[in-house]
């Protein structure tokens, strides 16, 4: 049998579920997949995606570091930059960035210090 690699998840460090929320759910749009305490005064362990992407949020000491970098290839960047601005979030309002090697990007920093950068390649 020979080995198959399938896909990376990252686990990203939070400390406050609320904000958690508004910034994954109702600013980028992820929905929930899961979420998991071992009991209700426990640290929460949530997963979220936005279409194949997945990222997972824990609450746990010692999952994750805050200030981690995630990047996210996608299509459409120009269009989900309009979205989110059109939200009118009161932390961040993302602009796009041309990349010296061949991208757009969009980077956004999480409530948690954690940076989320949306990518896609100029078109040829």
């Amino acid at each position: 049998m020979t080995a198959q690699f399938l896909r990376t998840i990252p686990v990203l460090r939070m400390f406050d579920e609320a904000k958690a929320r508004e910034f994954y759910l109702d600013f980028l749009g992820c929905k929930v997949d899961f979420e998991h305490r071992f009991a209700p005064d426990l640290p929460l362990f949530l997963q979220v995606s936005l279409g194949d992407v997945v990222l997972r949020l824990s609450e746990h000491h010692g999952d994750a570091a805050p200030g981690s970098k995630v990047t996210i290839e996608m299509k459409g960047l120009a269009d989900y930059h309009a979205a989110l601005n059109a939200k009118k979030y009161r932390y961040a309002r993302p602009g796009l960035v041309k990349q010296a090697w061949g991208a757009t990007s969009m980077t956004l920093a999480d409530p948690f210090h954690n940076h989320i950068e949306f990518t896609e390649p100029n078109a040829s």
